[in-house]
Formats: structure tokens, sequence, C-alpha cells
């Protein structure tokens, strides 16, 4: 019988459920996926979508869910006092869990569902993300997964929080959706810089973008971010032809970066734990990218994409070939270890 898994897909950015969408093609398993995010089109047919009701959002005449508690005093994330959503997401999780005898339960990431399925009985791999992660309910969740997967490679990015458990850490390199993808057929060499905007938030206003552009002298092209750009669900033609890339430091958008041997200015963005800074400073240290401190002023990008464009980046170090397919093997290696539910 093939193996059940579940991947729970959390709903900020895209990243999370890009992730999952880079690994899927690599599981030889079923797998139930639960997110609040909806479903997205490319999903695999060996997969279904649970969709899931918010846990953040202010109910009527009700009170705010950052208002109501929602550490329990520091030792946990999220888990807002009263809150329906929250109680009905976990709730179908749970009911989940248990009718479908899930196998082994994925996370990316939510410390309150990793201890959920671990008291259910299931085993978990926990997919985690940089930056300063010590507080307690990060450590709870790592004690209590069965494997953990950091999406960098060994040696650029070492964190300290991972230490006490190094020997349940598997680490893939940078999982890319672009992996192995053909370059687009020559038909005019690289040019101008490319702004690749992610969907989780930024600081950097359209003004400064703007300024940015109009003072580094080249032809900008926006994707995501600034005065007059788009979403590209795929940007991989737009990343083949840029001379230059400027780009936020989220894991996915960095494992691209890799995957198409971007010449880059990697500007981190405050996110929770240091996540960005931890991995832009990483790229700095290994010399694969340019990496100002914020959002540089207008009459230093004339110099910073040029440096940029000089760059001879070994974007072989970030390991993005074979990354999916080693977190899939991951995930099925401990699901075949782990003890049967019974029939299904």
């Amino acid at each position: 019988m093939r193996p059940l898994i579940g991947w729970y897909v959390h709903h900020h950015g895209r990243g999370h459920v890009t992730r999952l969408l880079a690994v899927l093609p690599h599981l030889d398993a079923d797998v139930v996926c639960f997110s609040s995010l909806p479903r997205p089109d490319a999903l695999p047919q060996h997969c279904t979508w649970v969709r899931l009701d918010r846990d953040d959002e202010v109910p009527e005449g009700g009170p705010r869910p950052d208002e109501s508690d929602p550490t329990a005093d520091g030792l946990l994330h999220w888990a807002p006092l009263g809150h329906v959503g929250h109680r009905a997401r976990l709730a179908t999780i749970a009911e989940t869990l248990a009718r479908r005898r899930i196998d082994t339960m994925v996370v990316d990431v939510s410390a309150e569902v990793v201890l959920l399925a671990r008291l259910l009985g299931v085993a978990t791999v926990v997919i985690a993300q940089p930056g300063r992660r010590d507080d307690p309910p990060h450590t709870l969740a790592f004690r209590a997964a069965s494997r953990i997967i950091a999406p960098w490679p060994a040696g650029l990015l070492d964190l300290d929080h991972l230490r006490p458990v190094q020997d349940k850490v598997v680490h893939t390199g940078g999982i890319s959706r672009f992996e192995g993808r053909d370059r687009p057929r020559p038909g005019s060499e690289r040019s101008g810089v490319l702004l690749l905007g992610g969907a989780g938030g930024s600081a950097v206003s359209v003004e400064a973008i703007e300024a940015a552009a109009r003072a580094s002298g080249r032809r900008w092209a926006s994707l995501g971010a600034g005065a007059g750009s788009v979403w590209a669900d795929d940007p991989w033609d737009a990343l083949c032809r840029a001379e230059v890339v400027v780009s936020w430091a989220g894991q996915n958008a960095v494992a691209d970066l890799a995957a198409v041997g971007a010449k880059a200015v990697v500007v981190p963005q405050e996110r929770p734990f240091e996540e960005q800074a931890t991995t832009a400073l990483a790229l700095q240290r290994a010399g694969l990218a340019i990496v100002p401190d914020g959002w540089p002023d207008p009459d230093e990008w004339p110099g910073l994409v040029d440096r940029a464009a000089t760059l001879e980046p070994d974007w072989d170090r970030w390991q993005v070939v074979g990354a999916a397919r080693r977190a899939a093997a991951v995930i099925e290696a401990v699901a075949a270890d782990a003890p049967s539910g019974g029939d299904r």
C-alpha cells in the first residue's frame, strides 16, 4: 500500500505552497494537503486539498486574535483563545489525521500543527526556516519532530538552534521549482535589471523603487513590487534574460536565483526571527550576491548594479540540483519507518 502523507502549508506569501509543488512530483505517496490557501491549479493528481478556516481574522463582535493570549504566555506561537477559525482548523486536521490514518505529517510551518500531529501519534517532518529560532515553541517543535528538513546547504547556513537536534536534520540544499528547467532559446543577450518582489510583503516603497531605477542608469522591469509591476506565476524567462536581479532574501527566491545562476543584489526584508537577514548574510559571506544594508539610497544603485554585474557566483554551492528529490526521500523514509495504524 502506498504511504499516505499529510502536508501542512502555511498561508503567508507563496513560498510554502511553491516548495510543496516542487517536492510533490518526487514523492511516491498519496498526499493530503492542509492550508487556508485555495487549491493550486498545478496540484498533482495523487494529492487532495483540504481547505482550512483562517485563524487570524477578527470575528464580528469578538476580540482581535492577537489580543486573546495567542502565545499561551510564550509557550506557543499562535493559539488565540476562543477563536472559532483557529479551533475549526485544528479540529479539521485532527479529524482527517484520524479518519485517513495518515502515516506522516510534513509541517511547513507551524509549531502548533507539529505538536497536534505528534500528540495524535503521527510522525512529523518539520521544514525548518532560517533565522534565530531558539524560542520555546520552536525548540519544542524541533524536539517533537522525527526529522527536520533544512532547505539550504550545510556549511553555508549553520544555525545554532538546530545544533541540539542535529541528528534529525537533513540539509537538502535550496529547493527550487526551476531545477532542471531548460533556458529560453537565445534571442538576445542579458540586459537590464529585474526586480523580483515576493508575495510576503515589503517595507520598500514604490517611490524608493522608482528612484533606484532612475538612478541606476539601466532599464528596470519589476515583478511583484514597484509601479507598473505585475505578478508572474512563472518568472523563469525574465530571470534568465536579466543582467542583474534585485531580490528579497526568501528561501524560494534564493533557490530560484541559484537555479538560474543569477548575478544578484539581495535586499533582505524584515521577517519574524530575522529569517531573511540570516539568509542574506550567508549569501554575502559566500560571495554569491551583493547584499546592502537595507534599501540603498538612489546614488548607491549605479555602483551596486555594476558590482553585481561583474560577479561570478558559484551558485552550485547552494545545491539546488537534487534538493527536491532529497526532501522527498526524507519524507518517504519517515513514512516507511512509522508504525502501521492499521487498514485505512
